[in-house]
């Protein structure tokens, strides 16, 4: 599959959603962007507490979405987001499930950021028959590169 395959599936993804952000990636679709698009940058916004427990992505810009304890809005989150990168980056958002990714590329998209993704099934992915993450899906799940602290 070529770049602009996943570029295509990602904004169909997108528009079939009625998506106000550009696309709507898998992780692997996500990884293999990160390899090949200078330009793409991976913005994992779960909370430090998640990050330190349970892993993190080398190289990703790490900016939450909600603070630890008691998951409370990040009021700086944007701010702190322009701070990290320039508004015409190709951001791929992470988060836990896709969720608070999804909340952060429809924020940035409506703050000017050009190129936003978001990334399905999250860092751990979906929730197995038991109520666990981390066996369904998921950036982890799917082998791609991670480390614990």
């Amino acid at each position: 599959m070529t770049i602009d395959d996943i570029l295509d599936r990602a904004n169909e993804r997108a528009k079939q959603a009625q998506l106000p952000y550009r696309g709507v990636l898998t992780p692997t679709e996500a990884h293999t962007l990160l390899q090949h698009q200078p330009k793409a940058q991976l913005v994992d916004v779960r909370t430090r507490a998640e990050l330190d427990w349970v892993g993190r992505v080398p190289g990703a810009v790490e900016v939450e979405w909600n603070s630890w304890p008691g998951s409370v809005p990040n009021p700086h989150f944007l701010t702190q987001l322009e701070q990290a990168l320039p508004k015409d980056t190709m951001v791929l958002f992470l988060c836990r499930s896709g969720a608070r990714s999804h909340n952060a590329a429809m924020l940035a998209t409506q703050a000017g950021f050009t190129d936003c993704f978001n990334v399905l099934e999250g860092f751990e992915g979906d929730l197995d028959a038991h109520g666990q993450r981390g066996h369904v899906g998921g950036w982890r799940h799917a082998g791609l590169p991670w480390q614990q602290s």
